[in-house]
C-alpha cells in the first residue's frame, strides 16, 4: 500500500486534523528516557481512589459482569457459602482495580522532581502483564496497593519507529496487611504522530458479518460450561489436554461501557464529568484534545472513538489489553472450577482488538508437577480474531484438588515481598492515625 493510501485511510475532517496538531507532537526524548530510570526501586503508595475502594458483593458482580462472565462464585453473595472459601469472591484480575487510597512516605524529593511530568503527551497502551496471587479477593476486602518501576526499555517499533517499555510493579494487600496479588504491569510508550505517519494497520478494514458468521459465533457461546462446583482433580488431567473453546464478540462499544461500569479505566488519570471534568482538564491538560466539534475530551476516548484512534494511527477504536487478560483469567477459570486456585497468569497482547472484531479462545494444559505440595497445572492459551491473526495468548499456572491428598494450600508470600508490604502498611496505619487525632 503507497503512503499516499494509508494517510487517506487515517485522515480525519480537517477541523479535527488541526486540533490534532499539537496532541501530535509530543515526542520521546533521550532525557525522558534517563529521567524515568531514576525512579526504579522506588515503591510509592497509590494515593488514588478506584471506583471501588472496596469488594463489596455488587463490585465484584459488576467487574464478573463487565467482563462477560457469569460464575456465580464471583456473582451470586449466597453461592460461594457452600464452597472451600465460604464467601463470595472475586475475580483474580480484579484486585488491581480495587484500591482504598494508601498513606505513606512519598518517594524522595530530588527523585520527584527528577521525574516530574516524565513521558507527558505520548501515547501509552497495555501490551501484557503478569499477575501473581497469593489468596483470593473476598467480599468485603479493602484493598491498599503500592507500585513501583521496576524497568524501562528502549526498544524500535513497527508501529511507531520509537518506543519505550516500561514495567511496573503493583502489590495489592488486603485491610490485614496481607499480599493478595502482584500485577506486573507492561506497557508500551509510543510518540502519537509518529505511530500515525507510519500508518502499520492502515490497510485492516471494519469487520462484517453473516448470519453464517453469527450462527458459527452462537455455537461456541452455547457450548461454554463452567466446571463449577464438581471438582476436577489432579489425578484426572492429562499433558495435552485441550480447554473448551471460547469466544468473545464481536467486540462493541457498549463492551467498552460495560467494562468501566464494572470498575476500569478510572485512574491514574480519570473519567469525570462537568464541573469534575473541567477541573481534570486544567490538571492534565495534554490527556484533553479537541473532537471534531471544538469539545475537549480525553486521550483516552480512542477506545470508542474512531476518529481520534486514526489521529495516533489505528484505522478505528480498540479495546483494553486489560480486557483481555479478564478473558484468558475467564477460559481457566471456567476449565478449574471453584475448588481450583489460579496461582499466576502471564500474558502477552500482540495485536488490537478494534471495534468488530471477534477473538477466539483456545487453550491446553502443558504441564504437571506437585510443587510443596501443591497439585500445578500449566496451561497455555491462544487468542485468534475473524482475521486469523493472533492477537494474545498467555500461559497459566493453577493448583487442583486432589483425589488422595484434598485441597491444594495457598502459595506463600515471598518473605523479603511481605516485609515490604507489612512495612508500607504499618506506616499507612500510622499516618491514618495522626490523621485522625487532628
Amino acid at each position: 500500500m503507497s503512503a499516499n493510501k494509508v494517510q487517506e485511510s487515517l485522515k480525519v475532517n480537517d477541523k479535527l486534523e488541526e486540533s490534532f496538531e499539537e496532541a501530535l507532537s509530543h515526542k520521546l526524548t533521550d532525557e525522558d528516557i534517563e529521567r524515568a530510570r531514576a525512579a526504579i526501586g522506588y515503591d510509592k503508595p497509590i494515593s488514588q481512589r478506584e471506583l471501588y475502594t472496596t469488594a463489596s458483593p455488587d463490585a465484584l458482580r459488576n467487574w464478573a459482569y463487565g467482563v462477560g462472565e457469569d460464575n456465580p462464585l464471583y456473582t451470586e453473595e449466597d453461592y460461594g457459602l457452600d464452597t472451600r472459601w465460604g464467601s463470595q469472591i472475586g475475580h483474580g484480575t480484579q484486585v488491581g482495580h480495587i484500591k482504598s487510597p494508601m498513606l505513606g512516605d512519598p518517594i524522595p524529593d530530588e527523585i520527584r522532581k527528577k521525574t516530574k511530568s516524565v513521558f507527558r503527551g505520548v501515547h501509552v497502551f497495555v501490551s501484557g502483564g503478569k499477575w501473581d496471587w497469593y489468596r483470593p479477593l473476598y467480599a468485603g476486602d479493602r484493598i491498599f496497593c503500592f507500585k513501583g518501576l521496576e524497568s524501562i526499555v528502549e526498544k524500535e517499533s513497527s508501529f511507531a519507529d520509537r518506543s519505550v517499555i516500561q514495567t511496573d510493579r503493583d502489590v495489592c494487600i488486603n485491610q490485614r496487611g496481607e499480599v493478595v496479588g502482584v500485577y506486573r504491569i507492561i506497557q508500551v510508550l509510543t510518540e502519537r504522530g509518529k505511530s500515525r505517519s507510519k500508518g502499520k494497520y492502515a490497510a485492516i478494514e471494519p469487520a462484517t458479518y453473516t448470519d453464517e458468521d453469527y450462527e458459527h459465533i452462537d455455537a461456541i457461546y452455547a457450548a461454554e460450561q463452567r466446571r463449577g462446583a464438581s471438582p476436577r482433580y489432579f489425578e484426572d488431567v492429562n499433558v495435552g489436554d485441550e480447554l473448551q473453546p471460547m469466544v468473545k464478540g464481536p467486540l462493541t462499544v457498549t463492551e467498552i461501557i460495560a467494562f468501566h461500569a464494572g470498575g476500569y479505566g478510572f485512574v491514574p488519570y480519570g473519567l469525570k464529568a462537568s464541573r469534575l471534568g473541567y477541573q481534570n482538564r486544567k490538571r492534565i491538560a495534554p490527556f484533553y484534545l479537541k473532537n471534531e466539534n471544538g469539545v475537549w475530551d480525553v486521550a483516552q476516548r480512542l477506545h470508542w472513538d474512531s476518529e481520534w484512534a486514526k489521529a495516533i494511527g489505528n484505522p478505528m477504536a480498540y479495546d483494553y489489553g486489560v480486557l483481555r487478560q479478564c478473558w484468558l483469567y475467564h477460559m481457566v477459570s471456567d476449565w478449574a472450577g471453584d475448588d481450583a486456585f489460579i496461582e499466576n497468569m502471564e500474558d502477552s497482547i500482540r495485536k488490537f482488538n478494534y471495534i468488530g472484531d471477534t477473538q477466539f479462545l483456545t487453550g491446553k494444559v502443558t504441564a504437571k508437577r506437585v510443587v510443596d505440595g501443591r497439585n500445578l497445572v500449566d496451561i497455555e492459551m491462544h487468542m485468534v480474531n475473524q482475521r486469523d491473526t493472533e492477537t494474545a495468548y498467555g500461559f497459566a499456572t493453577v493448583s487442583l484438588p486432589s483425589k488422595d491428598a484434598g485441597l491444594s494450600s495457598l502459595p506463600v508470600v515471598p518473605l523479603a515481598l511481605q516485609q515490604k508490604a507489612d512495612a508500607m502498611f504499618a506506616r499507612h496505619n500510622e499516618l491514618a492515625a495522626q490523621a485522625r487525632k487532628k
